[in-house]
């Protein structure tokens, strides 16, 4: 960090590298305003790599009455889809009529405001099935379900969602530092002093900045109480959601959404080709979100939710991987966890000193509009803030091809350099889009890609996550930046830790 970075007074210093943070990094980023982003560990290590990974409405928001933020939602899909084809992609969910819960003649209704509310235009629409002939009855119970409607959402990879707002904001000029956490900071009539550490070395800066957002996802009341010093009374709830992750349990490439008796929902998706992922839960967490895990009891619960529908029948024993996260919903008093709002609150206190904008709840669909209100909210005290809003428009690093192109990117590469399998061709483009050729460079060989450490993972990529997204540790590229972790073997994944160790 050079001398100018540490005296110069940023526009913005934003706490969390979660997606809201790094959403709001980049929107500020391309409005001209300078930016600062600590992270306490690596980008989307909480929450935003924790999700059930949709770019969606949000179907069930419907039952209560959360309108506008599935309308919101629903027009972000295609934004999204467009400006990131090559980590988000449509898909579509088969939703099965289960007699003795929600009738058919709602569920119709529901999918028809689903279908009509958000401008959709390329996502095709809802339609009914005959479950006896379909082949998405073939892996449920035999006979038990006749009636089926399948709709239209997306998917995204949440974690590489977070990682290319942050290279994006920092091609446009923020400063990112992740692995540094704010230790405190003091308000003063026009700019606040923000005091970070480094958690591997020690070292403490402090830097000022005419604004400070809160983005710590989890943290926001943490930081609010700790940080700050701030008593206000706002707070999140925190809510725990666990993923577990079986052997594919079907051949077909649609998705499934289940309803419970218990009023609950949950997905079965086809994932990562060789897998079914099934989630996810909702009960209140009150530990540190650092150190949450799937209980037995939500391995099981999500096993017996999966048993009630598919022949295949699960036990705990099949759990190839499970993972949880901590939503940090807006604490709006619902006496349940799954009814809580998903939408979002800005909290903005500008009375007579220099502002704080705190982050309440939000959903990784709605994060591009999350950013958008806030700037617009610092439009009075950062005039720059005010500019139009510019990131529907621009593609993420990467996504500059047609929403639609994937398979001819994964063409192009091919042809370009042919020694490639197509296996890790399109791993490559469904990561990196046009900027696989980052990695490859001048390689007229595999070997030229260096050592493989596993999976098709090599030293170029490696060294490209290290030197353009922050990649710190082998869990940061295994479990973040990819899910190779699902592929590599241990001793691969302790050989990549000390590669990275000693670079």
């Amino acid at each position: 960090m050079g001398r100018w970075a540490l005296e110069r007074i940023f526009d913005i210093a934003i706490i969390g590298g979660g997606i809201n943070g790094c959403g709001i990094a980049r929107d500020a980023a391309g409005r001209g305003l300078s930016v600062y982003l600590c992270e306490q560990s690596d980008l989307a290590s909480g929450t935003s790599s924790a999700a059930t990974k949709l770019i969606h409405g949000g179907l069930r928001y419907l039952e209560h009455y959360e309108f506008r933020l599935v309308r919101e939602a629903l027009m972000e899909r295609e934004i999204l889809w467009r400006i990131a084809p090559h980590i988000i992609w449509p898909l579509r969910f088969v939703l099965p009529h289960s007699k003795g819960l929600r009738p058919a003649w709602l569920l119709r209704f529901g999918l028809f405001l689903y279908d009509h509310l958000g401008g959709r235009k390329l996502l095709p629409a809802t339609r009914a099935l005959d479950l006896s002939k379909d082949v998405t009855g073939r892996p449920l119970h035999p006979g038990a379900y006749k009636l089926g409607f399948e709709y239209s959402d997306c998917w995204v990879e949440d974690a590489r969602l977070v990682a290319l707002n942050a290279r994006d904001a920092a091609d446009r000029g923020a400063v990112i530092e992740t692995r540094t956490r704010a230790v405190s900071a003091s308000r003063g009539d026009d700019a606040w002093s923000l005091t970070t550490e480094n958690v591997l070395t020690g070292e403490r800066v402090t830097r000022s900045a005419r604004v400070l957002i809160n983005a710590a996802g989890p943290w926001v009341s943490d930081v609010l109480a700790r940080t700050i010093g701030d008593t206000s009374p706002a707070s999140a709830r925190l809510v725990q959601g666990s993923h577990i992750v079986v052997r594919r349990l079907y051949e077909h490439d649609r998705c499934y959404i289940f309803q419970n008796a218990d009023n609950r929902i949950i997905f079965a998706i086809p994932y990562e080709t060789d897998f079914t992922l099934i989630g996810t839960t909702d009960r209140d967490y009150f530990g540190n979100p650092a150190d949450v895990k799937a209980s037995a009891e939500e391995i099981s619960y999500l096993c017996a939710a999966a048993n009630e529908y598919f022949s295949t029948q699960l036990s705990p024993a099949d759990v190839i991987w499970d993972y949880s996260g901590v939503r940090p919903l807006y604490d709006d008093g619902k006496a349940d966890a799954q009814s809580a709002t998903r939408d979002y609150v800005l909290e903005l206190d500008d009375s007579g000193r220099a502002p704080l904008l705190s982050v309440f709840g939000g959903k990784i669909t709605t994060y591009r509009r999350l950013a958008l209100q806030a700037l617009q909210m610092l439009g009075k005290v950062l005039p720059t803030a005010a500019n139009t809003g510019w990131t529907g428009d621009a593609p993420l690093p990467g996504g500059d091809f047609p929403m639609t192109g994937f398979v001819a990117q994964c063409d192009r590469l091919l042809k370009a350099h042919p020694w490639l399998s197509q296996a890790l061709a399109r791993r490559l483009v469904r990561a990196y889009g046009t900027r696989a050729d980052r990695i490859i460079g001048d390689a007229r060989a595999f070997s030229d890609l260096g050592r493989d450490f596993g999976a098709g993972l090599t030293e170029a990529e490696v060294r490209y996550l290290m030197r353009e997204e922050w990649a710190v540790t082998a869990a940061d590229i295994v479990w973040r930046r990819s899910k190779l972790g699902l592929r590599m073997k241990s001793d691969e994944i302790a050989a990549l830790d000390d590669f990275m160790g000693r670079r």
